[in-house]
């Protein structure tokens, strides 16, 4: 009697002919985890086995923001039909380093709904409780994610002499590390704020700008968390987008289409006629709603205002003098 491949494989080989068929092109999204689990009704960890095997042939690659696409060159061999011998895990000696890099390129893929211990060890392909020798839990786990992450970017041993510069730096800094793991932004709340050493480096940058400038101790702790809950504030809506895009399987500019008899109605009824005057004015361009510009235009407003007030402090220096 033929023994059958485990589920996993069955659903991978699925997949790996959709491809090499031509069905899904190269760059194209292939299912992910949560749909794969609901299509073929496996667990979360099945899932991402099945990803795993495929990105391991060559089949699929990972993109930060986007997920598990087609890559661009085929498979490098051929799918196996039948199970063979366990392989040892991708990299050597699992240590807590490959397990908190498993768990990232799992998050930035695919969300940290799909992220969990079981499916972190079937990226590594390793037994299911063997990342837990190296991490005590999935909450653990995320909080090692988080502070790797932000500890990706590095700032200058000089700090630039003037405070805007430097509050600037900070920002964009912050900004990148959340456009490179879009989860970041859902990992802990502003009233309970994570104690992260990598986290309170770029607290140490911010609070290192404010400081010295006639501020009181208060006022320069609101100004650093009112900046930090900007960036993170709109770095939300980069995971909501990927979620969305997820869920539904519409693009962004996709689901706008389908919005545009619903938007003409509003533009059209006299119930917001400023919005309707404001969006009629836009005429057949419209408005894009890009993250990355609305990000550097609110910045610039808001380090305005924070000139206006070390300017007002006692022994503040005047606007544009040492902050420009």
């Amino acid at each position: 009697m033929t023994e059958q491949p485990p589920p996993y494989r069955r659903i991978a080989d699925e997949i790996a002919r959709r491809i090499t068929e031509g069905a899904l092109a190269p760059g194209e999204r292939v299912p992910s985890t949560r749909r794969i689990a609901r299509e073929w009704n496996v667990a979360l960890a099945t899932a991402t086995k099945v990803l795993t095997a495929l990105r391991l042939e060559g089949l699929v690659e990972t993109r930060p923001r986007v997920g598990t696409v087609v890559a661009a060159s085929r498979a490098k061999r051929p799918v196996p039909a039948t199970p063979g011998p366990a392989a040892p895990p991708e990299g050597g000696e699992l240590t807590r380093e490959r397990v908190v890099r498993a768990a990232t390129e799992i998050a930035d893929g695919e969300g940290l709904a799909a992220l969990s211990m079981r499916s972190v060890a079937a990226r590594l392909g390793v037994a299911a409780m063997s990342p837990y020798r190296h991490v005590a839990g999935k909450d653990d786990l995320v909080l090692l994610m988080a502070d790797a992450a932000f500890a990706e970017e590095r700032y200058p041993a000089q700090p630039p002499p003037g405070w805007r510069e430097r509050l600037e730096i900070g920002a964009h800094s912050l900004w990148r590390t959340y456009r490179r793991h879009p989860w970041l932004s859902q990992v802990g709340a502003l009233t309970r704020p994570l104690m992260l050493p990598a986290l309170l480096d770029h607290a140490e940058w911010a609070l290192g700008a404010l400081d010295g400038h006639g501020l009181d101790p208060r006022t320069v702790l609101d100004l650093h968390v009112l900046l930090y809950s900007y960036v993170q504030g709109l770095a939300v809506h980069l995971e909501r987008e990927a979620q969305a895009a997820a869920g539904s399987g519409l693009t962004e500019d996709q689901w706008m289409d389908r919005q545009g008899p619903a938007l003409a109605a509003i533009v059209e009824g006299d119930r917001h006629p400023v919005f309707g005057r404001i969006a009629r004015s836009l005429g057949e361009d419209g408005y894009d709603l890009d993250l990355d510009a609305l990000f550097a235009f609110g910045l610039g407003p808001l380090l305005d205002g924070i000139g206006a007030m070390i300017a007002a402090a006692p022994g503040g220096l005047p606007t544009g003098a040492g902050g420009e």
